[in-house]
């Protein structure tokens, strides 16, 4: 009885009876790990300790936002906020408003940290007449990750910021 209940238990934190997956992303299911507030926290099967994560979708929306106006301002606030927690701003783009929707935005950065670094890729979009931001984020473990994510990056970024930019919630 005991052995049974420590499989089950073991099975439903390490992600093996996952409930259905809240979306796919990159051709990966990912599944809710998180949700306070108007921010939820998504990462593919296998990967529920939020401590130590290598892929991560995060969905914010701020209901104070209703135009492309507020959304900018917003993309601009949140750069602001990584460059004061030392991120490496890699690029930014916006897409311009259209007869049918408001503009959109990227920005790319780093964060690099003492044992990873992080790449995180963060649209603004109206959703719903609701500013919202989708973050994928893709985490290197190691002391010196530098060049692997630098690999990766030249590699994958070109086609994650597509799909970022593709991604319909």
């Amino acid at each position: 009885m005991v052995l049974v209940a420590g499989v089950l238990f073991q099975a439903l934190i390490g992600g093996v009876l996952d409930p259905k997956a809240a979306f796919s992303f990159r051709k990966v299911e990912y599944f809710q790990r998180f949700s306070k507030g108007e921010m939820q926290e998504y990462t593919p099967k296998g990967q529920t300790d939020l401590n130590k994560w290598t892929d991560m979708v995060t969905v914010n929306k701020y209901k104070q936002v209703k135009d492309g106006e507020g959304l900018a301002s917003v993309a601009n606030q949140v750069l602001e906020t990584y460059k004061a927690n030392k991120a490496i701003v890699v690029r930014t783009n916006s897409v311009p408003r259209t007869a049918t929707k408001e503009a959109e935005h990227l920005v790319v950065v780093l964060f690099p940290r003492p044992t990873f670094i992080e790449a995180a890729f963060t649209r603004f979009v109206m959703v719903g007449g609701v500013g919202t931001s989708v973050v994928y984020s893709h985490r290197i473990y190691s002391k010196k990750a530098g060049d692997a994510m630098s690999a990766w990056l030249k590699k994958n970024g070109e086609a994650v910021e597509k799909e970022v930019f593709g991604f319909r919630l």
